[in-house]
């Protein structure tokens, strides 16, 4: 099984028309992801490389029956194609656009949680997901994840998502689903969430979690974890060595007025179970160890 995201899974495409959505939209397709609709309110009646498209995410669900919405449009916009999204009956929203207000982010959390608590969210800024042989929402290589599990995977930073798979890959160690949550500080799902749907998968056998500086979002999953999750968890924090008050590549990624540490971070997934490794390769051999006395 898979989280979230399985061969079932309708895509629409918000941006297919535009030269990142095009290009990420006919690759998902091609690993054989189902990329239905794209929409552009200027262009509907049109097609990208066959696939049609229309005004809206409400026109898109009603004739292709879609499911998901994957949007790759500029962050000024993103506020209103997620709320059309939602509004248009989509479950699964995934937004890779980077640079998206926060407060449009808060907005959005708190307008989905009050109104449409059955969609899900994921992202802004994040590289989307992918259940390897089935589906593929979003930027991540599909070609670095091998298929069949028993591995969930989930991921505060893009890159490391991808090393994350590709540790695991080189280990001959499968991936269930390999989920991207973003870096900024307000995502739509969060590590909780990830780690609640892996512990209810019974293909998942064990989780890897990958963090970051900043926030407080480890040490809630650390909780989460040593009162919830029942499979094996291995973890790795980025950011050891990053100084306070500085920001680190994500939105999220600051450590301020002495919160938000790395080692704050490792202290409390180590204290809840989890095995936390130094390096993206020593969490891969630690992981490959797990699976191994499956």
């Amino acid at each position: 099984m898979s989280i979230f995201l399985d061969e079932n899974t309708k895509v629409v495409y918000q941006g297919l028309t535009g030269s990142q959505g095009r290009y990420y939209g006919m690759l998902n397709r091609d690993y054989g992801t189902q990329v239905v609709a794209g929409t552009n309110p200027k262009k509907a009646g049109t097609g990208v490389d066959g696939v049609p498209i229309y005004a809206t995410v409400a026109d898109a669900v009603a004739h292709t029956g879609a499911n998901a919405s994957c949007v790759f449009i500029p962050a000024a916009g993103v506020r209103g194609a997620v709320l059309e999204a939602a509004e248009g009956g989509v479950e699964l929203i995934v937004v890779i656009t980077e640079g998206v207000p926060m407060h449009d982010e808060v907005y959005l959390y708190n307008k989905l949680k009050a109104d449409h608590p059955n969609v899900r969210l994921l992202g802004p800024n994040c590289p989307g997901l992918i259940s390897p042989g089935k589906a593929n929402v979003g930027i991540t290589a599909a070609h670095i994840a091998k298929e069949g599990g028993p591995v969930g995977v989930v991921s505060r930073s893009g890159t490391l998502t991808y090393q994350a798979l590709y540790e695991l890959k080189q280990k001959n160690v499968g991936c269930t689903t390999c989920v991207g949550i973003g870096g900024d500080p307000v995502p739509g799902t969060s590590f909780i969430d990830c780690l609640a749907a892996f512990e209810d998968d019974p293909a998942t056998k064990a989780i890897m979690m990958i963090g970051e500086i900043g926030g407080s979002a480890e040490e809630e999953a650390a909780k989460f974890i040593a009162s919830n999750v029942s499979k094996p968890v291995v973890a790795y924090i980025a950011g050891v060595t990053a100084p306070p008050g500085k920001k680190m590549g994500h939105a999220g990624a600051i450590v301020s007025g002495g919160k938000g540490t790395a080692q704050a971070k490792i202290s409390a997934l180590a204290t809840a179970g989890a095995h936390v490794g130094q390096s993206p390769s020593e969490a891969g051999d630690l992981m490959a160890e797990i699976v191994a006395g499956f």
